[in-house]
C-alpha cells in the first residue's frame, strides 16, 4: 500500500497493512529531508487545503512590520467602509508564531466595524486550488478540505480576546450574537460550496480548525456554536459519504459526551496525555466509530529514544488494534528532535504490524 491508501483505508474503513505516520506538510521538517532521512514509505503528509476563496472587495488588510525589544512584529490594519480596526502581534524566532498584543475587536464600538467586513465578504467556489494540492501530494498522502472555525472558536482564536469576549457576551449579548450570526450565515456558504464541490471532485473528508479545548468554551457553548455546524455538514455530505472531521487538539474529557453523540466521524490532531487529559484507550473506548488522528504530543519529542518508543508503542497498544487510528505530527515539534522522534515512531508502528 501506499502511504496514501492507508489514510484513505483508515478513513473509509478498510483494512490496512499498518497504522499510518503522517505530518502536516513540512510542519516538523521539510518533507524531502525527513523521507531523505527516513525512507519515503516511512512517512505521509497531510496539506491543508480547501475549495473555497474568501474575497472582501470593499475592505482590505494592510500590514505594517516593525520591531519591539529586537522582535519583530506586525500591525495589521483591517480598512472598511465603517472605519479601522488594528491587530498587534509579536513572532516568536523558533517557529514564527504569533502572540497578539492587540486583538482586532477589543471595544463595543469595534463590533459595528468588524460586521461591516463580515458583510461584505463573498464566498466563492476554487476546485482548483484542491486539485494542486492533490497533485502535490500524489501517492505520499492527502490534501485536507478545510471549512471555517465554527462562529464561537472563530471569535476567541482570530479577533478577540478570551477575557474581552466572555465579558463581552454578558454585556452585549444582542451585538455579540448579530456578530456570530454573520460568521454562521458565512459559515453555511461554505458548507455549499463544498457540496457543490463533490459534484466534481473526490473529497476524501472535510475538516473543521476548530483548536477544540474544553476550558475556553465549556459544554453549554461547546453545544450551541459547534456540534450544530459539525452535524449540519455532516448531513450534506452524507449523500455522498464524506465524513467530516474536527480539529480538537486540548482537553476534552468535559466534552465526551457531546464528541460522542455528535455526526463528527473523525479526530483530527487529538492530542493524548501528558500533554491532554484523553488516553488514546479512553477516546477508543469512548467514540468507537470516529476515526482518531492522534498528535505524538509534543513533549515527548524532547524525550530519550526508549521513552519515545515507548509512548508510541503505548498509542498503538491502546488504539492501534481499532484501525482507525493514524498516528501523525500536527502540533510543533521543537527544532531538529524529528531526528530522534520520528525513526522510534516509526520503528514503534513495524514492530506493532498489522492493526
Amino acid at each position: 500500500m501506499t502511504m496514501r491508501d492507508r489514510i484513505l483505508a483508515v478513513i473509509q474503513g478498510r483494512e490496512v497493512d499498518r497504522v499510518p505516520f503522517v505530518q502536516y506538510s513540512g510542519l516538523a521538517a521539510p518533507d524531502r529531508e525527513v523521507w531523505d532521512a527516513l525512507g519515503r514509505d516511512e512517512m505521509g503528509i497531510i496539506l491543508w487545503s480547501s475549495v473555497h476563496r474568501i474575497d472582501h472587495p470593499h475592505c482590505r488588510f494592510e500590514d505594517v512590520p516593525f520591531e519591539r525589544n529586537g522582535r519583530r512584529g506586525e500591525r495589521t490594519i483591517l480598512h472598511t467602509p465603517a472605519g479601522d480596526l488594528v491587530e498587534e502581534k509579536v513572532f516568536e524566532p523558533t517557529y514564527g508564531t504569533a502572540a497578539r498584543r492587540k486583538h482586532f475587536i477589543s471595544e463595543p464600538s469595534d463590533y459595528p466595524i468588524f460586521m461591516a467586513y463580515l458583510r461584505d465578504l463573498v464566498v466563492s467556489e476554487d476546485v482548483d486550488n484542491y486539485l494542486r494540492h492533490d497533485r502535490a501530494a500524489g501517492d505520499d498522502g492527502l490534501p485536507m478540505v478545510a471549512v471555517v472555525r465554527t462562529p464561537y472558536q472563530q471569535m476567541w482564536v482570530q479577533w478577540v480576546c478570551l477575557t474581552d469576549f466572555a465579558l463581552h457576551l454578558v454585556d452585549y449579548p444582542d451585538m455579540v450574537g448579530d456578530t456570530l450570526d454573520l460568521l454562521a450565515d458565512i459559515e453555511r456558504r461554505i458548507f455549499r460550496v463544498v457540496r457543490r464541490a463533490l459534484d466534481v471532485v473526490p473529497i476524501p473528508f472535510v475538516d473543521f480548525p476548530d483548536n477544540i479545548t474544553a476550558p475556553p468554551i465549556g459544554r453549554a457553548n461547546f453545544r450551541r456554536w459547534c456540534v450544530p455546524f459539525y452535524d449540519e455538514l455532516a448531513d450534506m455530505l452524507a449523500e455522498k459519504n464524506v465524513p467530516v472531521f474536527v480539529h480538537m487538539d486540548g482537553d476534552l474529557k468535559p466534552l465526551a459526551q457531546d464528541i460522542a453523540a455528535s455526526k463528527v466521524r473523525g479526530l483530527d490532531s487529538f492530542s493524548p496525555q501528558p500533554d491532554n487529559d484523553t488516553s488514546p484507550a479512553e477516546a477508543a473506548a469512548q467514540w468507537p466509530e470516529k476515526r482518531l488522528f492522534v498528535n505524538f504530543p509534543s513533549s515527548v519529542h524532547i524525550a530519550e529514544p526508549d521513552a519515545i518508543y515507548a509512548q508510541a508503542s503505548r498509542i498503538l497498544a491502546e488504539a492501534g488494534h481499532t484501525g482507525r487510528l493514524e498516528i501523525q505530527v500536527s502540533e510543533n515539534v521543537p527544532p531538529g528532535r524529528w531526528r530522534t522522534s520520528f525513526p522510534q515512531i516509526v520503528r514503534a508502528i513495524h514492530d506493532f504490524g498489522r492493526p
